[in-house]
Parts: C-alpha cells; structure tokens; sequence
C-alpha cells in the first residue's frame, strides 16, 4: 500500500467537530505508519505546539495548519447582500517557520479583527 498522510484533521480544539486529543491523533498515525500528520482546526492554532511537539517524538512530521474562515464582505456588515459570495472555509498549511509566522498573523488577526 502506498504512503497515506492526512493533511487535514480536526482535534477536540475544533469546537463540535474534533473528536479526539491530540494524543490520540498522534498515536493512531503513528499506529498507521504515516509519515507525517497536519492539524488544521477550525479557526485556531491551540493545539500547534502540543501537536509539534508529541508528533516529533513518534517520528511523524507535524505539519501546523489551519482551516480559516474566509468572509467576503466586510465584517461590519451583518447581513448578506443579494448576489453576494457566500463565506467559506480555506484551509492553510504551514510550508516552514515563516509559514508558521504568517499563519499565526492570520489566524490572530480573525480574532482580533474579524
């Protein structure tokens, strides 16, 4: 069988969407024998350095991503106009640190700005 690697799973950090820790994540792709693993919660990077770090010791890449929330229009207006793009989710993957930099600008800006 060839080489599986998720790049996109949830943990319990994705509100009503991620089921398992981190732990559990973790130790099921190194049960599987993956390579490398990506964590991409829902609009947040709670979980990177508990990821980065348990990944590392089993031997599986940790890749920190993230599945952001991209909104169209502005965030003051509450309402959708009509023939307006709906909001949708992207998701995002860190390349390497400056990757990780720039993620943890983005996903920090949605917080703080909307």
């Amino acid at each position: 069988m060839k080489e599986f690697n998720h790049l996109h799973i949830h943990s319990d950090y994705s509100l009503l969407d991620g089921a398992c820790s981190i732990s559990q994540l973790v130790n099921q792709a190194h049960r599987f024998n993956m390579g490398a693993l990506a964590l991409t919660d829902h609009g947040n990077l709670f979980g990177a350095i508990d990821f980065y770090t348990k990944a590392k010791k089993r031997g599986i890449k940790p890749i920190i991503g993230c599945e952001v929330y991209v909104a169209p229009a502005s965030r003051f207006r509450k309402r959708k106009q009509k023939g307006e793009a709906a909001a949708y989710h992207l998701t995002l993957l860190a390349k390497n640190k400056q990757g990780y930099c720039n993620l943890m600008e983005l996903v920090s800006c949605g917080y703080l700005e909307g």
